[in-house]
């Protein structure tokens, strides 16, 4: 399959309201543009087998703690998934191909895997976008519990999330009720993509971090600083047209931004180039 094809099914999945969106195949058609020959069907049914797994260990009484417990262990104790420490930074812990072969992933995709067992299991979960981490938590409004993949399924509560982020960040930050909101899976899967694009442009691969841009477009498409960074990137990989309009457009939706006068100059160039 070429990436066109991926891309085109990527947008067909998200397209349907965000309750039927299949997160899960959504995240493989990201995948299939880096690994054009993936199958997804073949990852599907991995996630399958290890919910039917886990079914099968599931206690009599099924209590959430008591849930949550049980799918720790699978995931952690006997399959082995971990936090890639190591190489935070390495592609591959966004696609979640990988994740489910090597058995290491970030936050975003150990809570994705997390999230797609537990429902298979008719045990609900939602994404929780923690500024500078993230989370998940049943889909329970009187429970106030939170998972964190990353960390062997950490069981959280509030002030245990209060206490992560002022670590993360290395000061005092005070938890703001936004801060532990669930994301839609629109939100989950630019994410997602905007971490994988800024692992690429760390890496100086301006066209994949272009990819990853399209795609946040393609879920978000008046975000207005996707817009700008679609025009910076086109502009460095030499698609001079789609750089301006999008810079343009950029400034349309915000004239007082900070990098407007930057921006300015930069059409005024790229008004040479046409």
């Amino acid at each position: 399959m070429n990436s066109s094809s991926a891309r085109q099914f990527f947008h067909h999945e998200i397209l349907a309201p965000d309750e039927y969106i299949d997160l899960a195949k959504a995240a493989l058609y990201i995948a299939q543009e880096e690994y054009s020959q993936l199958d997804i069907e073949e990852y599907l049914n991995a996630l399958d087998a290890m919910a039917t797994e886990l079914e099968e260990r599931l206690p009599i009484e099924r209590y959430p703690l008591k849930i949550i417990q049980c799918i720790n262990q699978y995931l952690y104790d006997d399959l082995n998934f971990t936090g890639n420490v190591q190489n935070y930074y390495d592609p591959r812990n966004s696609f979640l191909n990988d994740v489910i072969e090597r058995r290491v992933g970030i936050p975003i995709t150990l809570a994705l895997l997390y999230i797609e067992i537990a429902r298979r299991i008719d045990f609900p979960m939602i994404g929780i976008g923690m500024p500078g981490h993230f989370l998940i938590r049943p889909d329970i409004s009187e429970i106030e519990i939170f998972v964190d993949a990353f960390n062997n399924g950490e069981i959280m509560f509030a002030q245990d999330c209060q206490e992560r982020l002022s670590q993360i960040y290395q000061q005092n930050i005070t938890l703001q009720p936004e801060f532990l909101a669930p994301v839609t899976k629109k939100q989950f899967l630019a994410r997602m993509l905007t971490n994988l694009k800024y692992i690429y442009l760390k890496q100086q691969q301006s066209e994949k971090a272009l990819f990853c841009v399209e795609r946040i477009l393609l879920l978000f498409p008046s975000a207005a600083l996707e817009l700008r960074d679609r025009g910076l990137l086109s502009y460095q990989v030499g698609h001079f047209n789609q750089a301006a309009e999008d810079l343009q457009a950029y400034l349309n939706q915000v004239p007082d931004a900070q990098d407007a006068p930057t921006i300015r100059n930069l059409l005024a160039k790229l008004g040479k180039n046409q």
